[in-house]
């Protein structure tokens, strides 16, 4: 009886056992599958997001730090012949590591600092396929270095108005509009993270491509390692990257998701002119085209700022569309700018439509009114 008795306890105790065993494992597995990309788009999961200064054991398994001897040799010991350009952050240059990939790096004088080293725990992790990976970091002799995945076919502004090869091409207003949707995609993937990024330094330089013309998103939380004091405050001579902030930004530096909706909306203009923003209008000497946009929205004018390039590769409807969802975003008031998610949806219905009508139809089609007739169809 009591051996039975024995038995039963022996059993019951290696049931417990086991469920205890089963537990653990199930609580591996699912904390495990936490810390993985997502299958669809390659982006982590927000809600297991790591914060800007916590969490620094996850982000280390993503994040790598490289040894300056390992970029002395990927860049030639930083040659000239490897300068690629100049930015924000210091000089940039292309690199090729031992195992053969191609990267960015990008050099600047910096004490070490652990609040250079969190920043880069807190950006390596976020990954989408409309944003440029930051693979890692060095902090080594009082130089910072940020290490970049490299994109081979150039910024989108050095295809629009740059002097090297790239200005030469033409870009059809389907794949400008591509072009636009899918930075608007890396946007709205920043804003949706948790807690939320502001890229603080969208402009068209920070807009790259592929050899497929895909997009990506450059730079993205880049002034977070810079400080303060980039920041210009209101003038009468606007530069190159001014006119892409917002005006609570220039005044009050006030960052948010609808200061990157207002850039985004001069990208997009720019896309569509051909030329930089800062350029005086053609009716109005004393006005850059995103003054004159703001103050002409409604006019038949705006065919004239359109890239003569595109001839008649558009539709006056999907070129209307878009400029009016430029006034959209460039609003002075950030209450009134859309949201990215919305532009978004937007840009694809344009896209979508775009296409059917001048792959499909043709140019020769009646019911299609092309570019040389821009904003003159009958409503």
């Amino acid at each position: 009886m009591s051996g039975h008795l024995a038995a039963i306890i022996g059993g019951a105790a290696g049931a417990v056992a086991m469920v205890g065993i089963v537990i653990v494992i199930c609580f591996c597995i699912s904390h495990k599958r936490t810390i993985t990309r997502t299958s669809e788009t390659g982006s982590s999961d927000p809600s297991v997001q790591v914060g800007r200064h916590v969490g620094v054991e996850l982000s280390l398994r993503e994040t790598r730090r490289f040894e300056m001897e390992e970029l002395s040799l990927a860049t030639k010991n930083f040659s000239d012949k490897n300068l690629i350009g100049e930015g924000k952050f210091g000089e940039v240059y292309k690199g090729l590591l031992n195992d053969g990939m191609l990267v960015a790096i990008k050099k600047r004088l910096g004490a070490p600092s652990q609040e250079f080293i969190n920043e880069v725990l807190y950006l390596a992790p976020i990954r989408h396929r409309n944003l440029v990976i930051l693979l890692g970091y060095c902090q080594e002799n009082n130089r910072q270095f940020l290490i970049y995945e490299y994109i081979p076919n150039g910024s989108v502004s050095s295809h629009l108005y740059g002097t090297g090869q790239h200005s030469s091409e033409k870009l059809e207003f389907k794949h400008r509009v591509s072009i636009a949707l899918g930075a608007a995609k890396g946007l709205a993937h920043l804003h949706s993270l948790s807690p939320r990024l502001i890229h603080k330094d969208f402009k068209t330089a920070n807009v790259l491509v592929d050899e497929n013309f895909i997009a990506k998103v450059a730079d993205a939380g880049l002034r977070n390692f810079l400080g303060r004091g980039d920041i210009a405050g209101p003038s009468s001579q606007v530069t190159a990257d001014e006119i892409f902030l917002a005006p609570e930004v220039q005044e009050f530096r006030r960052f948010s998701e609808k200061s990157d909706v207002y850039s985004f909306g001069v990208f997009l203009l720019e896309l569509v002119s051909g030329r930089e923003a800062t350029e005086l209008s053609p009716f109005d000497s004393n006005q850059n085209l995103v003054e004159w946009v703001q103050d002409n929205q409604d006019d038949s004018k705006v065919s004239n700022i359109i890239d003569p390039r595109l001839e008649n590769t558009f539709t006056a409807e999907g070129m209307e569309e878009v400029v009016q969802l430029i006034v959209r975003c460039v609003e002075p008031s950030s209450e009134r700018r859309p949201a990215m998610s919305y532009v978004v949806m937007e840009l694809d219905r344009i896209l979508e439509k775009e296409t059917s009508l001048t792959t499909i139809m043709g140019e020769g089609t009646p019911t299609v009114t092309l570019g040389s007739q821009l904003f003159r169809a009958t409503k």
